[in-house]
């Protein structure tokens, strides 16, 4: 049966992948979809897994998705994986998703990695309530959007590059509070992983001395 296999993939650490995964991507399947080819050959040579590879991402997704849902609907099943984590969370997946269930191609996601599940959990912030935000606008309606964001009394999970980590710190802390409580994780999973935790305020102050490299999550309090 045709299928689109969406399969997380390790966020670091190459163990942190399931037997399931392995499997499908070894055995289920005529192509893989993947965001960065040279990235995930890397994954596949690790587990002696020889398969085609197609790229898929955010530069080619409108060209590509009619051919790829083509090839589907022929016959083919495929895995859809990101650099990193499960796909679909701040990636192209998602239009694929969509197009796939509007032509009734079964659709099966495995569970799996994801960087911001353990950044959470591992803050220390409350955790029964969050808002997943990913990225932030990087120019257009940033500011107003953390002005939204300050306001929420859930606890909320973003995604930030490194070289914009301090920068996004104190455009947090201008409109939440210095003391606000936050953590920031980056590396995760990797031998350099790195959870620092306390307010606004001493996170600046620490990561503004630093040479800041590798994924990062900001977990950052909700309002009193």
């Amino acid at each position: 049966m045709t299928k689109l296999f969406l399969v997380p993939t390790p966020i670091g650490n190459l163990e942190d992948i399931t037997l399931r995964a392995l499997r499908i991507l070894k055995e289920e399947v005529d192509l893989i979809l993947a965001e960065d080819t040279r990235k995930t050959s890397i994954l596949l040579k690790h587990y002696e897994i020889s398969k085609p590879l197609a790229a898929f991402h955010q530069h080619n997704e409108h060209q590509q998705l009619n051919r790829i849902v083509q090839r589907m609907k022929s016959g083919e099943c495929m895995a859809l994986v990101t650099d990193a984590g499960t796909p679909g969370i701040s990636d192209p997946g998602f239009l694929l998703v969509r197009a796939c269930i509007a032509e009734n191609i079964q659709v099966e996601t495995l569970p799996g990695p994801t960087a911001f599940v353990p950044a959470l959990v591992n803050s220390g912030l409350p955790t029964d309530k969050f808002y997943f935000e990913g990225f932030l606008p990087q120019k257009k309606g940033r500011q107003t959007r953390i002005k939204e964001l300050a306001e929420m009394r859930q606890t909320i999970v973003l995604y930030e590059s490194p070289h914009r980590l301090v920068k996004a710190l104190q455009q947090l802390s201008e409109h939440m509070g210095a003391e606000r409580k936050a953590s920031v994780s980056r590396e995760l999973s990797k031998i350099f992983e790195e959870n620092i935790r306390g307010t606004l305020a001493e996170l600046i102050a620490y990561f503004s001395s630093k040479d800041v490299k590798g994924e990062i999550v900001i977990v950052v309090n909700g309002k009193d």
